[in-house]
């Protein structure tokens, strides 16, 4: 991994929005968010006060995070919760016996993928961001009960995301193989994959350390909503 490119991961929403995924950006000059209708986050350099800039992000979206670094913001909004997330890097291809048929959900199934990600991790996952990466599924007697795919994207890396089962198919495996297929696609286009996981979520840390992830750093997403006057 290259240390200069390696930094990049330290303000991963600002760089996926300044190289790979620039065309989804909404950007207000040191604050780049992407379309509302792609992803709730937002990311920022740390050179001036950007309480105004927030202001106009939420103008589009009542409930979003800012990633990295806590900004400052104006009384319009509320601070509702730190998430603070490991970040973790793999480097080399996963070595798993991928037991079952692993579909492609791009253009198929993308009411599907909505549908269980949002059952499963409700709020992060709207209505185009299937449009963000490759995702894949597998299904059982035709219903789709696993998925994992891609969401932010730079220059050398892609960020591993979705990685949701239902819970009637849970303990059957299903995450750690399409892990393990979306890491070693990614690799295969000679980019390095990433993810973030709740530092509370011990189960899948440890999922994500057998197969092979490191913890590179803790970052928080900074959940911010906006002031609604009641009537």
């Amino acid at each position: 991994m290259n240390a200069g490119e390696d930094k990049k991961l330290d303000n991963p929403v600002w760089f996926s929005l300044h190289e790979t995924h620039k065309k989804f950006s909404v950007t207000y000059d040191n604050l780049k968010c992407y379309d509302p209708a792609f992803c709730p986050f937002g990311g920022f350099v740390n050179t001036t006060s950007i309480s105004d800039q927030v202001d106009k992000y939420a103008n589009s979206i009542i409930d979003f995070f800012i990633v990295g670094d806590k900004p400052d913001i104006s009384n319009k909004l509320t601070l509702k919760k730190e998430l603070v997330c490991l970040q973790m890097v793999i480097e080399h291809t996963i070595s798993l016996e991928i037991q079952k048929t692993i579909v492609k959900l791009n253009g198929v199934y993308e009411d599907a993928l909505y549908d269980l990600v949002n059952l499963v991790q409700p709020g992060y996952f709207k209505n185009k961001t299937s449009l963000l990466g490759d995702y894949y599924g597998i299904m059982e007697n035709e219903k789709l009960v696993a998925v994992t795919g891609e969401r932010m994207k730079m220059g050398q890396f892609t960020e591993v995301s979705a990685v949701v089962t239902h819970p009637d198919y849970a303990g059957k495996g299903y995450a750690k193989q399409l892990i393990a297929h979306a890491v070693n696609n990614i690799l295969l286009q000679n980019k390095t994959p990433y993810l973030h996981v709740a530092e509370t979520n011990l189960a899948a840390i440890k999922l994500y350390e057998r197969l092979g992830f490191l913890t590179r750093r803790k970052i928080s997403f900074w959940n911010f909503a906006k002031d609604i006057p009641s009537k």
